[in-house]
């Protein structure tokens, strides 16, 4: 008997007494856990590293050509009709809850920006509503939570309005789970009516979309382009036509951004090139030698990394509906707690499960005409992952501050460095709408300023 089938067979003879637990094995995909088991458990590698590869080129965040400065201008103009068009969709992976932050919720409730507070859901959303005033459109939203996060992100949502979106152009749902195991392959229980499940990875987000109905809604709307982007970084651009245009141009069927990593051994996942297909090989993976290899000019080579910001075709999408492509699954040894076989609940003080997990960016080396176009970290990123220190709370609002002042400098107006600024999006979705706009309303010497729609006397 293989594995499937002795699962199969102890689960039954426990479920007889649990209704709850009868209804989630007979919803539990087998045969994904087939798959799941051979390529974690039966068949595991140490590495899952291409045998050869090399750093993936990339477009520049400055054009190095006068051909280039032409695709990039013709890239901007054709971006802005596809958003113009409805052609564009934002996605936002937002599974992740605020523990580590010392935050009782779900991360996009967390107010993030430096006066007003606003949460990372509200600059999302004011960011699409800019965009969408600025281009006469209609930009749908649609934001994967986790199973326990998916309640309190909906009811946050209902309580602001939807932050002026419409409740008919969001879409909330749930991304899929899968069951744990121990480490030869035995479903483990959570209690004596519950699998140990556990969200399947950010991967999960393709099929996610497709299991929700949001890949349908998308096509009565019209969408063919998905921006894709993590709910932890309140600098992103959404809607961003030299990207979008970029993509659709090349015909790429996944596109990313990339930043100029800080050093060989920052925490962002590596793009490399394997043949004629784009990869990313995690931090961790990636071996030391490699990580030190410098150019001539004395940069590191694998200096591309990724700051999980794409732009997915829906076709593309729809693809892994069929099982026609699917992403690998990867494994996680974790600590889980379980029922023994006497029906006690054990806490294990080290890792006695395995996970499993897809990753969305293995969807890299699956698409057709791959590109990687570079984001200037200053004005894209400042992600919000820890309680103090880099990439923290007060990193960022530093960080959103700083670009304001500087959005206002290119403007050509003179601010004290000392101030803190905070920029509606929803008012100025970008630096370029600040050139030429009216600010005599604001008191720009002023310690404190904030420049949007909403404006109190005590600032």
């Amino acid at each position: 008997m293989d594995i499937i089938e002795e699962n199969k067979t102890r689960m039954a003879h426990l479920s007889e007494n649990s209704a709850e637990l009868a209804k989630q094995l007979e919803a539990l995909n087998w045969n994904e856990l087939k798959s799941a088991l051979n390529e974690c458990i039966f068949q595991k590698e140490e590495a899952n590293l291409p045998v050869e590869y090399c750093p993936a080129s990339y477009f520049p965040l400055t054009p190095e050509s006068t051909e280039q400065k032409t695709l990039y201008d013709k890239a901007f103009k054709h971006g802005e009709v596809l958003i113009r068009s409805g052609k564009t969709a934002a996605f936002t992976v937002a599974g992740g809850q605020g523990t580590r932050l010392g935050y009782d919720g779900p991360k996009g409730t967390l107010p993030v920006s430096p006066i007003k507070k606003k949460t990372l859901f509200q600059l999302f959303a004011e960011q699409i509503l800019g965009m969408s005033k600025q281009y006469e459109v209609t930009i749908p939203w649609y934001i994967m939570c986790s199973p326990l996060n998916l309640e309190a992100t909906t009811i946050h949502f209902e309580e602001n309005n939807y932050y002026g979106l419409g409740k008919e152009n969001l879409n909330f749902f749930a991304q899929g789970v899968m069951p744990a195991t121990d480490f030869d392959g035995n479903l483990l229980l959570a209690s004596q009516d519950n699998l140990a499940l556990s969200p399947n990875g950010h991967g999960g987000s393709l099929k996610a979309l497709i299991d929700s109905g949001s890949i349908t809604d998308m096509a009565q709307r019209g969408v063919e382009h998905v921006s894709y982007f993590q709910v932890d970084n309140p600098l992103v651009s959404i809607i961003n036509p030299l990207f979008i245009g970029l993509h659709d141009l090349q015909t790429s069927d996944m596109s990313s951004r990339s930043l100029t990593k800080t050093g060989p051994f920052e925490k962002l996942g590596n793009f490399v090139s394997t043949g004629d297909r784009i990869s990313i090989i995690e931090y961790s993976d990636l071996p030391e030698k490699k990580a030190l290899e410098k150019e001539e000019d004395g940069r590191i080579k694998y200096r591309a990394g990724s700051p999980a910001i794409h732009i997915l075709r829906r076709d593309f999408i729809e693809q892994f509906a069929s099982g026609e492509i699917k992403l690998p699954y990867h494994r996680a040894e974790k600590k889980v707690a379980h029922l023994n076989k006497n029906g006690d609940l054990v806490t294990p003080e080290k890792p006695n499960a395995v996970k499993f997990e897809t990753f969305v960016f293995d969807a890299l080396p699956l698409a057709k005409n791959p590109l990687i176009l570079e984001a200037d970290r200053l004005e894209e990123f400042s992600p919000v992952k820890n309680k103090t220190g880099i990439d923290s709370l007060e990193s960022s609002r530093s960080d959103q501050s700083k670009r304001a002042r500087r959005w206002l400098k290119k403007a050509g107006y003179s601010v004290n460095e000392e101030s803190i600024v905070e920029i509606s999006p929803s008012t100025f979705p970008s630096a370029h709408d600040l050139q030429g706009a009216d600010l005599q309303q604001y008191d720009l010497d002023s310690k404190i300023i904030y420049l949007g729609d909403e404006i109190r006397a005590d600032e």
